[in-house]
């Protein structure tokens, strides 16, 4: 058994003390009903939809220490292959999402979902989603087969920087998921691999360059890019004609979150790529179950190798730049 999976002990003190949580999902009926009818009752291999409601979610956030999380729609997305369908569903679950920011206002955020890859349709509801209050968007590392940072995706990076938007990452099965995967659950090993070749790709396409309003959340502790950043760095240098994108400068320029198994080991090599003030807080809540939630917050609570300063940047600090509504709350 993983060392930080251990038996939940109860404190009396939720060890997190006000963090907010940038990747936290949710889970519609409507959702649910498409995801069941498109095959995805066992999404990206795993055993089951995981069951989701707001009560259960509040509960195991005070439980915690969460003050707010920031609610987005996990693998595989909203797009089953019907454009017409796909920006309904966007639509729906966007609602329901500014539904629940509504009632709670102090405890959840939305990172809206878009219909991709119907890149106009994604511009109108992102459009839409923002101006009716979400506080982000959630983007999946490829589409159809197409990565983050291909030119048919610039139409809505330039609409996205032209918001100022912070965009939260997530991966997907890759397209010859049943090549690479070796017959394990998708987010054990090809979910890793797919954060890191987005990046990869956003950072080399320069993306990243021509849209630096954007905010990106890069999730579980920046997947392999810590181990692999100095990697593609240097194969920018040799490969592309040119000035060569400065592939470390990039990367540092992101934010990153702390959700899965952080500690021991990706936590302490992502600092050896960025400071304290990139880091994020994220549960994963419900793909994470939420004893296991409680007991990577307790570990990070308890042995994350960071400073004082350090801790209540990534749990808080840095969020509350992102996401100024919760500054107050999160200032306790």
């Amino acid at each position: 058994m993983h060392p930080l999976v251990h038996d939940l002990v109860q404190d009396a003190v939720p060890p997190l003390g006000g963090a907010i949580d940038v990747h936290a999902h949710y889970l519609t009926d409507r959702l649910r009903t498409a995801m069941t009818d498109a095959g995805h009752g066992m999404p990206d291999g795993m055993p089951a939809i995981p069951e989701w409601s707001p009560r259960a979610a509040l509960e195991l956030m005070d439980q915690a220490g969460v003050r707010a999380a920031l609610l987005s729609v996990s693998s595989p997305g909203v797009h089953f292959g019907d454009d017409r369908a796909a920006a309904a569903l966007a639509r729906s679950v966007n609602d329901e999402g500014l539904a629940l920011v509504e009632r709670y206002p102090d405890r959840f955020g939305l990172m809206a979902s878009l219909p991709l890859p119907d890149v106009p349709a994604a511009i109108a509801e992102a459009e839409r989603a923002l101006d009716a209050g979400a506080d982000g968007i959630t983007l999946k590392t490829h589409y159809d087969g197409s990565y983050l940072g291909d030119a048919r995706f610039d139409p809505l990076m330039e609409l996205l920087d032209e918001r100022s938007a912070v965009v939260c990452l997530h991966p997907t099965s890759s397209p010859c998921w049943e090549a690479t995967s070796l017959g394990h659950p998708r987010p054990m090993l090809e979910f890793p691999f797919e954060t890191t070749r987005a990046v990869a790709n956003l950072a080399l396409s320069r993306t990243l360059e021509r849209c630096p309003r954007i905010s990106f959340i890069v999730p579980h502790a920046g997947a392999a890019l810590p181990v692999l950043a100095d990697r593609i760095a240097a194969f920018a240098l040799m490969a592309q004609p040119g000035p060569a994108v400065d592939v470390l400068v990039v990367l540092r320029r992101l934010y990153y979150d702390t959700a899965g198994f952080s500690l021991p080991r990706a936590l302490p090599a992502l600092l050896h790529l960025v400071d304290g003030d990139r880091l994020l807080y994220g549960s994963d809540y419900p793909f994470t179950p939420g004893w296991v939630v409680q007991a990577l917050a307790q570990g990070l609570a308890e042995d994350g190798g960071l400073t004082p300063p350090q801790q209540a940047a990534m749990l808080h600090g840095n969020a509350s730049r992102l996401f100024p509504r919760f500054a107050v709350q999160s200032a306790v």
